[in-house]
């Protein structure tokens, strides 16, 4: 079942493969950090820092944000912006490595428009943070990483991630098809 890939043709991992190392990063991140994955932190330490640089009394004032402001420690040195950082530029050395950094381009299906789509995807990344906010997690921290310590919250989640992904697909699948 080996295909030759054509020299146009986009190459990936294995996904079979790419599951099996993100569980032994799991494994590895819990046994030397005693946290799984997560990336939401670190978008909460970016808003923490920006509004404390615009306006400081009432970022130190706010009864969430001031807790993560202190004068010894920036929000950004934080090891959950070390791991975002990560991901961005593994998943840019991947591209550069095997073709797929080209010009700016929107995937999307046939029967819809970029502007639509650029607008369904802001829409769903502001819900996406709302509910990781709500939820205590992202989908890296909630689910893979709280299934992966047996945590009976993790497969709450993993399960709910999974079902409304199938219901949204099912509803939003003439936009795609």
């Amino acid at each position: 079942m080996n295909k030759q890939i054509s020299s146009n043709q986009e190459r990936y991992l294995n996904p079979y493969l790419g599951g099996v190392l993100l569980g032994l990063l799991v494994i590895l991140t819990v046994y030397i950090t005693g946290r799984g994955l997560g990336a939401s932190g670190a978008v909460k330490s970016a808003v923490v820092t920006t509004s404390n640089i615009i306006a400081p009394y009432e970022t130190q004032q706010n009864g969430y944000m001031g807790r993560f402001v202190t004068d010894n420690h920036s929000p950004m040195f934080n090891w959950l912006v070390f791991e975002s950082l990560g991901v961005f530029l593994g998943g840019l050395l991947s591209g550069l490595l095997f073709g797929r950094v080209k010009k700016f381009r929107i995937d999307k299906g046939p029967k819809i428009t970029n502007k639509k789509r650029l607008i369904f995807a802001v829409i769903g990344g502001i819900l996406f943070g709302f509910g990781s906010q709500f939820g205590r997690g992202c989908t890296s921290g909630a689910a893979l990483s709280g299934s992966a310590t047996f945590a009976l919250g993790g497969v709450i989640v993993m399960l709910a991630i999974f079902g409304s992904g199938y219901l949204f697909a099912y509803l939003f699948r003439k936009l795609w098809i």
